[in-house]
């Protein structure tokens, strides 16, 4: 059995380890690897928000800048740029958190103040560590995602020895450091990073030995949705690589999935929990 948690949110408490939670992806760039320019008119966007909390999502992480390998950096303002217009539309019109998946504090505060909850941060603090500090200022949660390197240099980087051991000690730096700042364990998370500057062999070793980060005490957050190392010929293929990844996921002990395609994530989730409750 995955231990029990109570996510503390500004708003809302979340209650993680007996059902599965979906963390639905809502991309606002222009560039994404899987979606990129599909939801970056802020209409579009703050509809398909609405559709996923109806499909079963229990939290909108919303991306205004692309993390998949070889993207460039840009700037908080072109990245507030994207994001303030979706925010202002979806404030107050949802009953489930608002997630912001970015590493720039200033792009962090800015989306706390216009209601969102969590703070996603795909560099676990490396790029900005003082990102802590606004989290802590808002009471918000915070996803410590294990990034290696840096988008633009993935290519580059050799595999990763021991990579379990590698990620567990990363993501417990980054918990110290988060403490450090204020952030108190309640509000945070961890995911390994899948993808994130680890080769493509190596997130099927990391999905067969996730209950190792249970050691960190933390719940456990995994986005397997859409990557290079589940990629088929067909998009339909592609769902079906991406459920059996979301169940793994589960089975070895994730909290919370991270997802594109709700409706069907949710169904491959439920069956995931039934097992594990069996």
């Amino acid at each position: 059995m995955r231990k029990l948690f109570f996510w503390k949110l500004k708003q809302h408490e979340v209650r993680l380890g007996e059902r599965t939670a979906l963390m639905a992806v809502l991309n606002v760039t222009p560039d994404s690897f899987s979606d990129g320019g599909k939801y970056s008119d802020p209409d579009r966007a703050f509809a398909h928000a609405l559709e996923m909390e109806e499909q079963g999502a229990d939290i909108i992480d919303i991306g205004a800048e692309s993390t998949r390998p070889a993207s460039k950096r840009i700037s908080a303002a072109e990245e507030l740029r994207r994001l303030i217009p979706v925010l202002k539309r979806l404030k107050d019109r949802l009953t489930i958190p608002i997630s912001v998946d970015t590493y720039k504090a200033e792009v962090a505060e800015r989306a706390l103040e216009l209601g969102a909850e969590i703070i996603n941060d795909p560099s676990g603090l490396t790029f900005e560590p003082h990102l802590a500090r606004v989290v802590s200022k808002y009471d918000a949660g915070l996803v410590l995602n294990h990034m290696r390197g840096r988008p633009e240099t993935w290519a580059k980087l050799g595999p990763l020895p021991d990579v379990m051991a590698a990620i567990t000690r990363d993501l417990d730096a980054a918990v110290g450091r988060a403490r450090h700042d204020g952030v108190d364990r309640t509000r945070m998370a961890v995911d390994p990073g899948l993808g994130f500057g680890k080769r493509k062999e190596q997130n099927s070793l990391i999905l067969g030995h996730l209950a190792e980060l249970a050691g960190l005490d933390l719940p456990i957050l995994v986005g397997p949705s859409r990557k290079d190392f589940l990629a088929h010929a067909t998009v339909e293929e592609t769902w079906f690589a991406t459920a059996a990844a979301v169940a793994a996921s589960i089975l070895g002990g994730a909290h919370i999935v991270r997802v594109h395609d709700v409706r069907e994530m949710r169904a491959a989730a439920d069956v995931a929990d039934e097992i594990i409750r069996s």
